[in-house]
């Protein structure tokens, strides 16, 4: 548990203000003085970028670890299929083993693929490509027939070109203590947002200018039988609540908000479960986010249960960020200095 020890340490730093972590900084200004060169040297095209033969829509974050950018994902591909597109994800597959771009298919384990394109095949039922070369990944989600390409956390990988950018911010926790990595959570410097077409907030106050979003969570389901029940049905009853995702407290919060009594065991982000994980003493409900869900599947016992959640937004937030979206896939692809680099 070494690196659930490390997460809880660097939380602290990052976003509580222990000062244990100064010793940090000199690395952070470094990391920011590499991220503004390589971004230069995109900008200036003395490294390439490339572009697909179709639009692509590139949903990230400014912070190291989760944000809420998968729920926004599967949004995204959601709403596009509405409107008649034929959208498909491309996603690094953090966590899993596969290099070379490859298909999601639901025979995978997380082990190959990663958690999240599991989650995003099963949600949206769309091609998802796992690729460490998101170019790669992008042609092979085109070849697949799709016509819009969503890139889930590739903000800062310049080597794709973009037609429209997508930022979500955690609005309860932001950016934390202002610094970079490692000396606090920020991959690039809040001014980046000013390139980005659209901002979406998860949870706390939304600012001028961005769209407030909240996870609306689903009702359980059983990791076994499949039987679904509401989150009602739990309330004031005592469960072990498992989390191993960017923030999860706002996991803990809101089972407490639906009148459970969670026992909280946090891990750290895509942590790779096994069965000895869950063994724990006091009988009671397991509930564990959608997420956690997909790499517990194959050694699941009677009373798991995975809560799913899923993107929110408002009429009118929802209408301003698609259509701006949609301007964005219209428009020819210009070059890479007027998206992102």
């Amino acid at each position: 548990m070494a690196d659930a020890v490390q997460h809880r340490w660097l939380d602290r730093v990052w976003y509580r203000g222990a000062l244990s972590g100064a010793w940090l900084i000199p690395f952070g200004w470094i990391f920011g003085a590499l991220a503004a060169l390589r971004r230069a040297l995109y900008r200036s095209g003395m490294l390439p970028s490339f572009a697909v033969r179709v639009p692509v829509v590139v949903v990230g974050n400014l912070t190291a670890g989760g944000t809420g950018k998968t729920p926004l994902v599967i949004w995204l591909v959601d709403e596009l299929a509405r409107r008649g597109f034929r959208p498909g994800v491309v996603t690094r597959g953090y966590g899993g083993t596969i290099r070379q771009p490859t298909i999601v298919t639901p025979s995978m384990s997380a082990a190959d693929c990663g958690d999240e394109p599991l989650l995003i095949a099963a949600r949206t039922h769309r091609t998802v490509v796992v690729a460490r070369d998101r170019v790669a990944g992008a042609r092979l989600v085109a070849e697949c027939g799709a016509d819009v390409v969503i890139c889930d956390d590739g903000l800062q990988h310049y080597r794709l070109r973009r037609n429209c950018e997508v930022v979500v911010l955690d609005g309860e926790r932001r950016f934390g203590n202002g610094r970079l990595l490692p000396a606090g959570p920020l991959r690039e410097p809040p001014s980046r947002l000013a390139a980005v077409d659209l901002i979406a907030v998860n949870g706390g106050p939304a600012r001028a200018g961005e769209l407030p979003m909240r996870l609306v969570s689903g009702r359980a389901r059983n990791l076994r039988s499949g039987e679904e029940r509401s989150l009602e049905s739990f309330a004031g009853a005592t469960v072990h609540a498992v989390a191993a995702i960017g923030n999860p407290q706002r996991f803990f919060d809101g089972l407490r908000r639906q009148g459970l009594r969670p026992i909280e065991h946090a891990y750290s982000d895509h942590y790779g479960f096994r069965a000895a994980d869950l063994d724990f003493r006091e009988p009671a409900a397991v509930l564990m986010t959608e997420k956690d869900a997909v790499k517990c599947r194959d050694f699941a016992r009677e009373g798991w249960w995975a809560i799913p959640v899923s993107a929110h937004f408002e009429p009118p937030a929802a209408e301003a960020l698609m259509a701006r979206v949609l301007a964005r896939i219209r428009e020819p692809l210009d070059n890479l200095s007027s998206r992102g680099a």
